[in-house]
């Protein structure tokens, strides 16, 4: 998730890495893109094997392939991504109110709060702090009188956030992502409370829960149902999320080629034929939506310290798992850089999570709080953790800023790179939706 964080207004937008991976639903009937969301690598699941957490398997964000969005059913789809939206908007409101909170309460001057960007909806002052509404609902910003000319308050003010000891800035910067990794906790334990801890149960194959009318797989014979257990001879086993990027690497590469299919249907086992349909960039094509094949059950707690328990392993799961997966995203750079994703792919991936499931967007959520937190402690500039990184520079000097002049220039250029590359991916991301890819 490429998060955008201004140093001098802890500000926030849902365009900072948030490493990616892909969606369960596979549209084979165009070639695959790489838009999607969240620390996710196709070779790192955030399920866990049973033996690993007694619990058993979880379901996996990270391995679910979302290539657009399909808007066919409009009031389901515009119920979707609201519900995606707000689940966005809730994170950055929390992020924000850390900012905000940890000024406050150490009487620091604030001077702005605000939700979203852009032209401002709605306002109104309290206690010399401007609250706004505006217009784009994906990032948010606290805002600090410290170098603004318009402001009465005098330079020299032991409140301003400048002129405060280095631990209280400290706690300022770091308040964001506190508030994050208390919320992913919170949704995780209201999501064992409320509807159990989802367990997830693998089975052979991949399944194909969707076939297009008119597709090469519909003329070929398979089924919505169908569950494909072997491709050209070569049985799939049992190992999840993998075994979708397998199949889907084997029709790409075999446009007007003949693949074999062993499928398991109705208890028993067929052979089907399928000559893949050739996309205009040379890939293959069949038109159906694959998942793996699993089913998923919910563990109810006993009492409160089970549904503490649980909470905590499933919380320590998940950040293992994102902070696993930041780490292939820096190894694999190369091969992963394509599928960093933005506010777009974010909210597609979590407009498919409530589609097919309304509970899944508990785990979306606190997967989210939990990239943001990540990733906001790196030592970059426009994040957390880069305006950190220079509160510790200045600790490391006796307490001596570095010249404001040179403050400015790394965040700037900070800034910049932000917006360019989250504007990059707002323009891409669009392009890869399935409605926008159709119209072009």
């Amino acid at each position: 998730m490429i998060i955008n964080l201004s140093p001098s207004s802890c500000s926030l937008s849902l365009s900072r890495f948030i490493n990616s991976k892909r969606l369960t639903k596979t549209h084979l009937s165009k070639s695959l893109s790489s838009s999607s969301s969240s620390t996710f690598h196709s070779k790192n699941q955030f399920l866990h094997e049973k033996n690993r957490y007694p619990l058993g398997r979880r379901r996996d964000f990270r391995s679910w392939v979302i290539p657009g969005f399909d808007f066919g059913n409009n009031f389901e789809s515009t119920q979707s991504v609201l519900e995606a939206v707000g689940v966005l908007t809730a994170i950055i409101v929390v992020h924000e109110s850390g900012h905000f909170l940890a000024a406050y309460l150490q009487g620091i001057h604030v001077s702005k709060f605000a939700v979203g960007f852009g032209p401002i909806l709605a306002k109104f002052n309290a206690k010399n702090v401007e609250y706004s509404l505006r217009a784009f609902p994906l990032g948010g910003f606290v805002g600090f009188p410290d170098n603004d000319p318009d402001s009465d308050i005098p330079p020299d003010d032991k409140n301003l956030l400048k002129n405060r000891p280095i631990f209280d800035r400290v706690i300022v910067i770091s308040a964001g992502v506190i508030a994050n990794i208390i919320f992913a906790y919170v949704i995780i334990f209201t999501q064992v409370l409320l509807v159990g801890l989802p367990v997830q149960e693998s089975f052979p194959g991949v399944l194909v829960p969707d076939v297009r009318p008119f597709s090469a797989a519909s003329r070929d014979g398979l089924l919505p149902g169908d569950v494909i257990l072997g491709v050209n001879g070569i049985d799939l086993g049992k190992n999840g999320p993998s075994l979708v990027t397998e199949v889907v690497d084997v029709i790409k590469k075999s446009p007007k080629r003949n693949v074999l299919l062993k499928i398991g249907r109705g208890g028993g086992s067929v052979d089907v034929r399928v000559t893949p349909d050739e996309n205009s960039d040379g890939t293959g094509r069949i038109g159906v939506q694959l998942s793996p094949n699993f089913k998923i059950s919910k563990v109810q707690p006993k009492n409160i310290l089970e549904a503490f328990s649980f909470s905590g392993r499933e919380f320590w799961g998940l950040t293992y798992n994102v902070l696993d997966s930041l780490k292939q995203t820096v190894m694999n750079f190369s091969q992963t850089a394509s599928k960093v994703s933005g506010p777009v792919a974010i909210i597609a991936v979590g407009a498919e999570v409530a589609k097919s499931n309304v509970d899944g967007l508990y785990q979306f959520a606190a997967v989210l709080n939990i990239n943001l937190a990540v990733i906001n402690l790196l030592p970059l500039p426009a994040l957390d953790g880069g305006t950190l990184a220079l509160i510790l520079i200045e600790a490391a000097r006796g307490g001596k800023k570095l010249p404001l002049e040179v403050e400015q220039g790394i965040m700037s250029s900070g800034i910049m790179f932000v917006i360019i590359v989250g504007l990059f991916l707002l323009v891409r991301d669009t392009l890869n939706l399935d409605f926008i890819r159709d119209l072009l």
